[in-house]
Parts: structure tokens; C-alpha cells; sequence
């Protein structure tokens, strides 16, 4: 059995009378997106806080690759910090330093590596984070976008094993949202470092998650992925997620997983034996097109798509979901398959002779230089009945995706 990169047994933290961490249990491992989420004042950032060493619990143990804190020797313990970095939820950037000055503080304070060395690292993130144009700038002339995109690119300047994120999204707008998310997975892909998020961004941030933590009342009530979490049927879990705002996906428009769970059980229950309905999967090139392009064309891509998914089907009864970075799902209760492939032509055709056209700019700033970029979108239509469950449709959408829309290099074309 793999031994988890941190663990918690039994851990208690108290502040005066509130018992705020009770006897927790927790796993977390290697090169995985770990999510801890739960009400406001739950005590999501003490956990996170613990596992750095700002605070220490008063009861239970907090364990690194199997050997406890109080257990490991000075140099260990230094060596264990070093590969730790923390992005605050506040940011935490110097006023008086700017962008280069603020990503370089970490690598010149904990680092011996010589200036030419230094510098190149900073400029190498700053790059990544599209952030050239604000190299002498200081915070207080930077969006709360690109102060965001400042902090990630402080974090991942030392190249760190181990990154916590402390909600690193708050008061970005929906677009910028979306975009500091996959930032994150894209670059825990490509460094391969360990994430751990608090976040409030539901849905959004399990598209990203390989596992969810849920803190409720000191405890964790649930560990396990997003499709675990959306099949239990847990009072807590049903209470939480009752009691957020905007279980509707804010960049697409588009439904949250679970009201489109509950929305496909209503409509095609496991007791309506014959019933049947046309399902189309969709699909968009968001890992590729983050890569040459970055994450705000991806953003706006699949933000484009949503639109016309909304416009097209709802008025027909349909409903959609994003069940994952790059897929959304249609039902249609009262569309044959024929005439869905007619609906799939007509939103590939404005795809490609309006909506991607109109992304070309916007993405051929942002391409290599010289480099030669493509924005896919696919979709998949397929017929499912009552014995057939949500993954098992995208199952069978999948085996029939076909290009429907196509913008290359700048030139227009498509497959259908």
C-alpha cells in the first residue's frame, strides 16, 4: 500500500474553548491535486497551516512519508520546510518590491544560487504566467488577476515539492477564476509538485481535483474524488453542498454536476424502462490550447461553447453539465438523434464562421512566436435509456466524437 506524502492521525487543536481540528484523519499523496473543502471558519486554513509548521496540533501526530514531525531531527525538518511553498490567500506581495523583485524574494532569501541564476529562473516563471509586460511594475498597478498570477508565480519559483493554496481565487471574477485553476493543474503537471487547495470555487475546483477532503465539525466527513462525492448520499455532504451559492457553473452557464444528477433521475428514472433520450458529449482542446496559448483563450473557448450549448438546447428542454476540465454533456428528453445532428451542425457551424474567428486574435497574440496553434472542438451523439447511467453515456458519446469545428494556424476549416 502506498505510503501517503503527509498524513494526520488523530490530530486536535484547540484555541481557548473552540475545539477547531477534532481527532482528524488524513491522507495526502504524491503528485496529486488534494481539495479541502467545507463551511467558512471550519478550520480548512489551521489544517493547512499545520502542515507547513505554523501552527502544532495539541493532541494526535502529522506525519512526512511515514515519520512524524516531533520525530524527525533539525536538518530534517529544515529539509522538509524547503520543499514546501505557500500561496496566501491575500497574495502577500511587497508593495514596495516589484513583480520581479516580489518572485525573486523567496530564491534570494532560502537560496545560494548566483544572480545570473536567479534571474533566469524569475524571468522563466514570469514568462509562464504571461506576466512580461509587468516586470517593473508593483502591485498597486496590477489587476487582482495578474497579482494573483504574481503570488503563483512566487510559489513555483523554487521549484517546490509540496505547493498549499489558500483559497487562491478569492475576489477574481469568473473568467479569472477558471483560469488561476487550470493554471494550477497545468503547472502541477508540468513541475509535478504536490498540491493541496482550500478552495470555494464548487464546482469549478473539483475538475481539477484528485481527491476532496471535507472538514465538517473537526473532522474529515469525506475523503475520496468527485465522482465518489456526487454518488454518496451522506446527510453532511447533502448539507454542504445544499448550502453553497452557485451550484451553477459560472464560466459556462451551464448546470453543476449535481443538479444535472438530479435532473437525469428525474427524467429518465431507473422505473421508466423504455424511456429514451438523444445525449451529445462535447469536447474542447483545453490542455492543448492552455499550453501554446494559455489559460484565458482556454477559458474563453469553453466559455464560447457553453453559451451555445445554452442557446441551442435549453429552449428544446435540454440540460448541461462540465463533467470534466474539457467535456460537457447534453441531455435531450424530446430530440431524436436526427435532430440533434442537425443542432450539433448548426453550433459548428457558428463555431467556426463566428466564435473561433473571433478567438484568432485573442489566441494568435498569445501563440509561440512563429509557432502554429489549433483550437478543436469535438462533439459525440448518442441515443441512452433508463438502464444506462451517466458515465456509461459518456462512454458511448465518446467512441463516436468527430471533429465539428476546426481554427488553425489562423486559418479557418473544420471536419465534420
Amino acid at each position: 500500500m502506498e505510503t501517503p506524502l503527509i498524513e494526520f492521525r488523530e490530530v486536535t487543536k484547540r484555541f481557548d474553548e473552540k475545539t477547531v481540528l477534532d481527532k482528524t484523519n488524513l491522507t495526502i499523496y504524491e503528485n496529486q491535486i488534494t481539495t479541502v473543502i467545507g463551511k467558512s471558519g471550519s478550520g480548512k486554513s489551521v489544517l493547512l497551516k499545520h502542515i507547513i509548521g505554523l501552527l502544532l496540533p495539541d493532541e494526535g501526530s502529522i506525519l512526512f512519508r511515514g515519520k512524524p514531525f516531533d520525530k524527525m531531527k533539525k536538518g530534517e525538518w529544515n529539509k522538509y520546510r524547503s520543499k514546501i511553498s505557500y500561496m496566501f490567500q491575500n497574495n502577500a506581495l511587497f508593495d514596495s518590491l516589484t513583480v520581479f523583485e516580489n518572485i525573486a524574494l523567496p530564491l534570494r532569501q532560502t537560496t545560494k544560487l548566483k544572480k545570473k541564476n536567479i534571474e533566469q529562473k524569475v524571468m522563466s516563471r514570469i514568462e509562464q504566467m504571461e506576466l512580461s509586460d509587468a516586470l517593473r511594475k508593483y502591485p498597486s498597478e496590477l489587476s487582482g488577476g495578474m497579482q494573483k498570477r504574481v503570488a503563483l508565480a512566487r510559489a513555483l519559483v523554487t521549484d517546490p515539492a509540496i505547493v498549499l493554496f489558500d483559497e487562491p481565487t478569492t475576489g477574481q471574477d469568473p473568467i479569472r477564476k477558471k483560469i488561476i485553476l487550470s493554471l494550477i493543474s497545468h503547472y502541477r503537471k508540468q513541475l509535478g509538485f504536490t498540491a493541496v487547495l482550500i478552495s470555494h470555487e464548487i464546482p469549478d475546483v473539483f475538475f481539477i481535483s484528485d481527491r476532496i477532503l471535507l472538514l465538517w465539525e473537526g473532522k474529515i466527513a469525506f475523503h475520496g474524488t468527485y465522482e465518489e462525492l456526487t454518488r454518496l448520499r451522506n446527510p453532511m455532504i447533502d448539507e454542504f453542498l445544499q448550502s453553497l451559492d452557485g451550484l451553477r457553473d459560472e464560466l459556462t452557464g451551464l448546470l453543476s454536476k449535481e443538479i444535472f444528477r438530479s435532473r437525469y433521475a428525474l427524467t429518465l428514472g431507473r422505473g421508466s424502462v423504455h424511456k429514451t433520450v438523444t445525449a451529445v458529449l462535447f469536447g474542447v482542446s483545453v490542455e492543448q490550447i492552455t499550453t501554446i496559448l494559455g489559460a484565458q483563450t482556454a477559458m474563453e473557448v469553453l466559455k464560447t461553447l457553453g453559451a451555445y450549448v445554452n442557446q441551442y438546447f435549453v429552449p428544446l428542454g435540454g440540460f448541461s453539465a462540465r463533467h470534466s476540465r474539457d467535456r460537457i454533456l447534453t441531455i435531450l428528453p424530446d430530440t431524436g438523434f436526427e435532430e440533434a445532428g442537425k443542432l450539433v451542425h448548426d453550433i459548428a457551424q457558428e463555431l467556426q464562421e463566428k466564435a473561433l474567428p473571433e478567438l484568432n486574435s485573442i489566441a494568435a497574440a498569445r501563440a509561440v512566436a512563429g509557432g502554429c496553434f489549433e483550437i478543436l472542438v469535438t462533439a459525440g451523439i448518442t441515443e441512452a435509456s433508463s438502464a444506462d447511467d451517466i458515465a456509461q453515456i459518456m462512454e458511448q458519446a465518446d467512441t463516436k466524437q468527430k471533429i465539428i469545428a476546426r481554427y488553425q494556424c489562423g486559418k479557418e476549416g473544420s471536419s465534420k
